[in-house]
């Protein structure tokens, strides 16, 4: 039976001989090059329980394995497969989880390149019940793993459908070595805003999105995205009350961050 939310986002609408009895995505872990994967299914139910559920998955999957690409990317594609009402989705998880490959067999993406731009949405009314439908998934995942050193690619999939391809060198996720074998900050390209958020945490211990929003004088919905971004970059962390704190290599890298 089609789940209740694909049914409401008009699964049904698809190509006849094209509807199915509900998704169920295929999460395909290669432990190695040359040996088969292991393949989990996770069965699709509520839309919110189950994109979570399928991220959290994919997410530790990666992480077991040495992988660093941060949760909210990964959530963040996997929510995009709504577009695609998740049929023939497959993730596949690679490179010592540092590689995760998402892929459909919906209508694809058009303009790819406008796909990765703020703003930019295909979101019906219908599918906007469901995800925010704000153009800011891709944008966001995209630009977090541009700061960590990695990379986002949209390609088509063989006969049709989206592969997203998301990449972080292992080499990349820690500080190089020093001369002395001491550890070197990582230089970020960080924006003007990104960088006076990092000054306020410091300065404060421990800021908020409001707090940040008053300070700066943005949105609240902006500070929370920009302070989403530092935390895909490992510059901030997140603390049960909510509140973002410097972590380890945020205070590292502050001497380097704001060198113009």
């Amino acid at each position: 039976m089609i789940p209740d939310f694909l049914r409401a986002a008009g699964a049904a609408g698809l190509p006849a001989g094209e509807q199915s009895d509900g998704p169920e995505v295929q999460v395909a872990i290669y432990d190695t090059p040359l040996a088969s994967p292991r393949v989990v299914s996770v069965p699709a139910a509520d839309f919110h329980q189950f994109v979570g559920d399928l991220a959290a998955r994919t997410y530790n999957y990666s992480r077991e394995r040495g992988g660093r690409i941060p949760f909210t990317v990964i959530r963040e594609v996997i929510e995009n497969l709504i577009h695609a009402y998740f049929t023939g989705a497959v993730i596949s998880i690679l490179d010592g989880g540092n590689t995760i490959r998402v892929s459909d067999q919906g209508p694809g993406i058009a303009d790819k390149t406008r796909a990765v731009l703020p703003g930019f949405t295909t979101a019906t009314p219908v599918l906007r019940r469901f995800i925010k439908g704000v153009g800011s998934g891709l944008p966001v995942a995209k630009e977090t793993l541009d700061l960590l050193g990695g990379a986002l690619t949209i390609e088509d999939n063989l006969a049709r459908g989206t592969v997203i391809t998301l990449r972080l060198a292992p080499e990349g996720a820690r500080p190089l070595p020093g001369p002395r074998g001491d550890s070197v900050p990582r230089r970020f390209d960080l924006t003007p805003r990104q960088k006076k958020i990092l000054l306020l945490i410091a300065e404060l211990g421990a800021a908020g999105p409001s707090e940040v929003a008053k300070a700066l004088e943005i949105s609240q919905s902006t500070a929370y995205r920009e302070l989403q971004l530092l935390a895909g970059a490992g510059l901030v962390a997140i603390k049960r009350s909510g509140k973002r704190t410097l972590t380890e290599e945020g205070i590292a890298s502050l001497d380097t961050v704001f060198v113009s």
